[in-house]
């Protein structure tokens, strides 16, 4: 076997390059870029790879309010909480009010999650489907169709709050027709009810706009042909709108599901710490955390960190899913 020597430098040819040099090569040839990025990357590690390092460390104590560190006026206290390894996981998923504290807001947080990204996706297509026809005033339609979206989300949220209140404009409507009017904000069930209605109103027009984009990128001539083929409006939608808005929907359902699964604003904003039952896991980690006495640090982490590692789960096993139905698809 033959070996090609480079004359000029006396090397093999094929001869890979020591990775420090490719490194240094990359370097100065796109040290702009790295200028560029450097301070996200600086930002990101502030921001969020510090507090989550720091978060997981504290889940494996028993911190809390009493016995971390703190200033009362001029007098400094030490922190005197210890190590406990994985004792606040264990507490959290088999302790004896493991059921109360975690599996039960667990069980109503995937409810909740499945049926808001449901009613999400469900209105959403809709009313793209309706917006993607020639309507007269189909502007001023999408306009006000996205005003929900638009308006900041504690405006949206208090304003319900107001609205579901006992003296109400809902109930006082109800009352007026002779209807009963719910407990919104007291019983559990209608808290549940409540809390899944306003999040479907703030998280519809998200859907609608996104599908709607997807809508109008599909090849009108697949339409026309199916049209021809004796195809009726169902089947069109079956064979041709679904399969068209498949990567879109794909794209807009795992986020639906990801910022269902940790919306705080509208849980916390419609009841605050007055409804214990309604309380998704991202709301109650942050009740442990800082609507107690004491606070408990170490198990309200220790939520954050299981809600994480739910979701990374999740994730991985939902492109999973989509990569194998790309591929029967593709075959």
């Amino acid at each position: 076997m033959t070996v090609a020597i480079d004359r000029a430098t006396g090397k093999r040819r094929g001869d890979r390059a020591p990775r420090d040099g490719r490194f240094r090569r990359s370097y100065q040839k796109y040290w702009y870029a790295y200028a560029m990025i450097a301070p996200v990357a600086i930002v990101l590690g502030v921001l969020v790879l510090y507090p989550l390092v720091y978060g997981l460390y504290l889940t494996l104590t028993d911190a809390n309010s009493l016995n971390t560190a703190r200033t009362i006026g001029v007098n400094h206290i030490d922190a005197t909480y210890k190590f406990i390894g994985l004792d606040n996981y264990k507490d959290i998923l088999f302790g004896p009010t493991s059921y109360d504290r975690f599996w039960s807001h667990f069980i109503w947080t995937i409810v909740w999650t499945a049926l808001c990204v449901a009613l999400h996706y469900t209105i959403g297509l809709g009313l793209a489907l309706l917006l993607n026809q020639k309507l007269r005033g189909r502007t001023f339609y999408r306009l006000i169709l996205v005003l929900p979206w638009a308006v900041p989300t504690f405006v949206t949220v208090f304003g319900w709050r107001f609205m579901l209140a006992d003296g109400g404009i809902i109930n006082t409507a109800l009352d007026a027709l002779h209807l009963p009017s719910p407990a919104w904000l007291e019983d559990t069930f209608w808290q549940r009810f409540a809390a899944i209605m306003v999040n479907t109103w703030c998280g519809v027009p998200f859907m609608m706009v996104s599908l709607l984009g997807g809508l109008q990128s599909i090849d009108a001539s697949l339409y026309e042909a199916a049209e021809m083929d004796g195809a009726t409006a169902w089947q069109r939608f079956r064979y041709v709108t679904l399969p068209g808005l498949r990567s879109v929907s794909s794209t807009v359902v795992l986020l639906g599901i990801i910022w269902t699964f940790n919306q705080f604003a509208v849980i916390f904003l419609l009841f605050g710490n007055t409804a214990p039952d309604a309380q998704i896991l991202v709301t109650w980690a942050y009740y442990l955390g800082f609507g107690q006495q004491p606070r408990d640090f170490a198990q309200s982490a220790a939520y954050g960190i299981l809600l994480l590692a739910i979701l990374i789960v999740f994730t991985s096993f939902y492109r999973r899913w989509l990569s194998r139905g790309d591929q029967q698809l593709a075959i």
